[in-house]
């Protein structure tokens, strides 16, 4: 069985490019950054799986499941970093059953955790994302429920003889481990009606203030309006109010539209400096798509 590892083979990526996409394998949608970075993957349905949940937000942090990962969203970061793996393996992984399997000429030593990969685990490694989607290896060849498997920061490969070639290395069902692990609430994982339609593609969102212009020491108000690709309102968007005050301090505010699709952020100042503008960046989210825009006013007397 061990010498059948010297081979596999990757199935074709993801080819669609619209914001939003609805799995019918599911019943779920993935949309925004999260859909960018599913479709990066070179075989993501055998990487990260089919998405078991909607996006949510969970302690402020925007998070989906998916059969054999966890996506979260970073906004604050650049770009490239902004969407991230939780550490599955890591959490999940307990010492197993080692199996000695090394062939200095078949395998990938890894020196920051001391463990190679090895034979067929490691061809499917490299074509299918390596350390960016995998981590590094936190495990030998262990032997688990008559399967030979391995450990990875975010995930776990299975050996699998009897099926055809080219599929004989899977990624195990993390993701949906370790939301029973976490105790997530069940009401989350249930196919949503429909195909899709009517889904939120897009957000769209303005932001205007109460006063134009105000005094040193006043109070202000800002309206956040947040819409969908239809213009309809877009309720329990999350977002934050980046202010960039006149006298060069800045501080965040968050808030969430209501059924209207508005949001409403109260500011209250003293003593800031005449004739300066005061800048305000806003942030929204909702459901894995993220929209932004800016408003201002200044401080007059």
């Amino acid at each position: 069985m061990i010498s059948l590892l010297l081979a596999t083979s990757a199935s074709p990526a993801l080819a669609q490019s619209s914001e939003s996409e609805f799995f019918k394998q599911t019943g779920h949608t993935v949309s925004g950054e999260f859909l960018t970075y599913y479709r990066s993957a070179p075989n993501a349905e055998l990487v990260f799986g089919y998405p078991i949940t909607e996006a949510f937000l969970k302690n402020g942090l925007t998070i989906q499941y998916f059969q054999r990962a966890r996506f979260e969203l970073y906004p604050s970061l650049p770009d490239s970093q902004r969407v991230r793996l939780t550490p599955l393996g890591r959490e999940l992984y307990t010492p197993g059953e080692r199996l000695n399997i090394f062939n200095p000429f078949a395998c990938r030593y890894f020196a920051s955790t001391g463990f190679s990969v090895c034979y067929a685990f490691l061809d499917f490694f490299k074509q299918s994302g390596g350390v960016e989607r995998f981590g590094q290896p936190i495990s030998p060849f262990e032997y688990r429920n008559d399967l030979i498997v391995q450990y990875f920061e975010n995930a776990r490969f299975e050996w699998k003889p009897w099926l055809p070639d080219g599929q004989r290395v899977s990624v195990a069902d993390l993701g949906r481990q370790y939301f029973d692990q976490q105790k997530e609430d069940p009401n989350l994982l249930p196919p949503l009606p429909g195909d899709g339609i009517g889904r939120i593609l897009k957000l769209q969102v303005r932001a205007f203030v109460w006063k134009a212009v105000t005094l040193a020491s006043d109070q202000q108000l800002v309206y956040v309006i947040v819409q969908d690709q239809t213009l309809q309102p877009v309720s329990g968007a999350q977002g934050s109010a980046t202010i960039r005050w006149a006298d060069g301090t800045s501080g965040s505010i968050p808030f969430s539209t209501n059924s209207s699709g508005v949001g409403i952020v109260p500011l209250t100042f003293f003593n800031q400096p005449y004739g300066k503008m005061v800048n305000i960046e806003i942030y929204v989210a909702k459901d894995g798509l993220s929209a932004t825009t800016t408003t201002s006013f200044r401080i007059w007397y």
